[in-house]
């Protein structure tokens, strides 16, 4: 062989790596589009990493992860998801409820969106239709505000009292209006006035107790909230403080010490939308993935919680309890 044929053989076998490189597909990457910070949601990011492994995809292996948090600073959302759409990922999961779902909407109208809500997305227009979404969005829709008629009737049993029922709202939350009009057309069903608070910052969470003692509401009913749910243990610190009887949305208050929850599970609920981001990326249309929604609904009681601040619970509620911490 002569030398110069042998030097071009060698260039082009060490081209080989390169062009093998080259001809790799790039990965799709997933933008995670957070309202909360990461610390409070860790255990939710970690249940739609459970869901993307059942769907086959697992980060740092097969799918790369964009992480955007706006530290629940909702105003922070729309340029959040802006830099996400910008880096063109392949799809957009937002974390931590309305905020973060209405941002991505009003981002993108191409990118896949696949979301985990406690509202209706068809009445916030995220959706045409539950059984055929339609658009570019679809996921778990957990329907909070439809229970909380529930909650207020379970609050009625464990408080009977005549004096109001405080409700705690985040004004900067999208679904904060079709909370209180689900809260104000509950409690005549009841026969109870209900006391609506607001509250954005944990000056503000501390102020609204100070209200609810001094109305001598007679119990205290959280609304669903990305913010609230990263403050849970602020609320068992101020429940406890008060003896204030509290229902919450999700099970996470009350592992973390506060009375009793009535609601769907939120872990299953984010795993669920790890499931659906994985089909997406496998080529299902979010137009036509009918929204998930809960069948199962856990009432949780905290008696070690109630006994320690002195509050007595009807045996007829801890006998219809799906679990009881003791």
């Amino acid at each position: 062989m002569k030398r110069r044929d042998f030097i071009t053989l060698l260039g082009g076998a060490a081209a080989w790596p390169l062009a093998a490189r080259a001809q790799q597909p790039t990965l799709p990457v997933i933008g995670l589009l957070g309202a909360p910070s990461a610390a409070p949601y860790e255990r939710y990011v970690a249940a739609v990493h459970q869901g993307l492994k059942e769907a086959g995809y697992i980060e740092h292996q097969n799918v790369p992860m964009e992480y955007r948090w706006a530290n629940s600073q909702y105003d922070r959302l729309p340029g959040l998801a802006a830099d996400l759409v910008s880096r063109r990922v392949a799809v957009i999961v937002p974390i931590g409820g309305a905020p973060a779902v209405l941002a991505a909407k009003a981002a993108t109208l191409t990118i896949p969106i696949v979301f985990n809500l406690g509202a209706d997305p068809v009445q916030l227009g995220l959706v045409t239709n539950l059984n055929r979404p339609g658009g570019n969005s679809t996921g778990v829709a957990m329907m909070t505000l439809e229970i909380e008629t529930k909650r207020l009737e379970l609050l009625h049993e464990l408080a009977p009292a005549s004096t109001p029922i405080a409700i705690l709202l985040n004004p900067s939350n999208a679904q904060a209006q079709g909370q209180e009009r689900e809260a104000q057309a509950a409690a005549p069903v009841i026969g109870r006035k209900v006391l609506i608070l607001k509250a954005g910052t944990e000056h503000e969470i501390e102020r609204a107790f100070a209200t609810l003692v001094r109305e001598r509401a007679a119990a205290l009913l959280v609304g669903g909230d990305t913010f609230f749910t990263s403050q849970a243990t602020l609320f068992v610190v101020l429940t406890a403080r008060h003896s204030i009887p509290t229902v919450c949305p999700f099970r996470s208050f009350v592992d973390a010490g506060g009375l009793m929850s009535y609601g769907s599970s939120l872990l299953d609920a984010y795993r669920q939308t790890g499931v659906y981001t994985g089909r997406v990326l496998k080529g299902e249309k979010p137009a036509d993935m009918p929204i998930v929604q809960p069948t199962k609904f856990e009432l949780v009681i905290n008696l070690k919680t109630a006994r320690a601040v002195g509050i007595p619970i009807p045996a007829t509620l801890l006998a219809r309890a799906d679990e009881v911490i003791e």
